[in-house]
């Protein structure tokens, strides 16, 4: 197991470390749904360093990452990021990711912990055509989540950079806590707001030192990858080997908003036919009508008790204080409104299909 570079800083702080991706991570410190509730509403940082950084350049950059991502990456200007997938040619999802154009020439490409060699060589296999300048970040930089609706208020004196100003999907690369030439980007996974900040391993300690002194006042904490969970799944955002992967289709995912045909990607014709036709079967949102937990890999059932389809991901809102979850049942099943059941144990609870995002501030 590899450990990022504040593993120790973690232990210290009585984190619960859990393996993940690969890495040593920090699951909770004080409880989930502590740690939830202080990011919904306050504000939290999460160590998520594990994840994989590429750094694509050349003139031809652009032509590479338009090849092998779904969305339009030509509609970025330097400063802006999008939401993209890497389509495989069978009709799935290699992974999910975020693409940044940093310079003219240059854009950085974050990916899935669990992803980054899988991914790496599904991108190179298309480099032999573009030969653009690629190279693998992922061990030399950290990443840290400052999230929730304080984030802007906490943050602001560690920057000379105006907070409030980067929009949503916004990055800028500038001073903070210190360090020269971090990005602070306007992005994250919790639907609640705040930035994520990209740093240097050795420059990471002072950052995250300076962000916890920083947010004091305003009752910053330290939050672990459980609450990570249940803020994305609140908000319905896909978790890369749960509710996408090698063979659910963006289609089916509900992704068509960054499956893009205005260009050549891989896999393109057979995802146009896709989308032409309709899916079969859809990602699906549901709350329990009763009391219960749903978990991933139980079955959705019909009123007969027939099996039509899996849960992908579910748990019990913490906001909401009712089970909630995510999974994949035949197109006639899929209206919001429509009832379905999920099958707990022994028991068939019954279940309604809801629209996302499940939480609504």
């Amino acid at each position: 197991m590899k450990n990022t570079a504040l593993t120790k800083t973690h232990e210290a702080l009585g984190a619960k470390i859990v393996p993940f991706a690969g890495y040593n991570m920090p699951v909770s410190y004080e409880g989930v749904n502590a740690e939830h509730e202080t990011v919904r509403n306050g504000v939290g940082v999460f160590d998520v360093s594990h994840m994989g950084e590429f750094l694509i350049g050349g003139p031809n950059a652009l032509d590479l990452i338009q090849k092998v991502t779904s969305n339009d990456a030509s509609k970025l200007t330097i400063g802006k990021a999008q939401y993209s997938c890497l389509p495989n040619e069978t009709g799935g999802i290699v992974d999910d990711l975020i693409v940044y154009r940093v310079k003219e020439e240059q854009y950085l490409l974050v990916v899935n912990a669990s992803n980054i060699e899988k991914d790496w060589n599904h991108i190179s296999k298309y480099n032999s055509e573009f030969k653009a300048d690629m190279r693998d970040i992922s061990e030399n930089y950290s990443l840290l989540a400052i999230q929730g609706p304080k984030a802007v208020e906490a943050m602001q004196s560690l920057t000379s950079e105006d907070l409030s100003a980067i929009k949503f999907y916004n990055f800028v690369v500038g001073d903070f806590a210190g360090i020269e030439h971090v990005i602070i980007s306007a992005t994250g996974y919790t639907g609640s707001g705040g930035f994520e900040i990209y740093c240097k391993n050795e420059e990471v300690q002072q950052v995250w030192d300076k962000v916890l002194e920083a947010g004091a006042d305003l009752g910053i904490k330290p939050i672990g990858l459980a609450a990570r969970d249940t803020l994305r799944l609140e908000m319905g955002y896909c978790l890369y080997g749960n509710d996408i992967n090698d063979e659910t289709s963006p289609f089916e995912a509900g992704l068509s908003w960054i499956t893009k045909f205005t260009k050549d990607f891989v896999n393109c014709e057979s995802l146009a036919k896709e989308k032409a036709h309709g899916p079969e079967r859809k990602l699906i949102a549901f709350e329990l009508d009763e009391r219960g937990i749903p978990r991933h890999d139980y079955d959705i059932v019909d009123g007969q008790g027939k099996k039509i389809g899996i849960v992908t991901s579910g748990t019990m809102s913490p906001s909401m204080g009712k089970g909630i979850g995510l999974g994949y049942v035949p197109i006639i099943f899929s209206e919001v409104g429509s009832k379905i059941q999920i099958q707990i144990r022994k028991k068939a609870v019954p279940a309604t299909v809801v629209k996302l995002p499940f939480y609504k501030a």
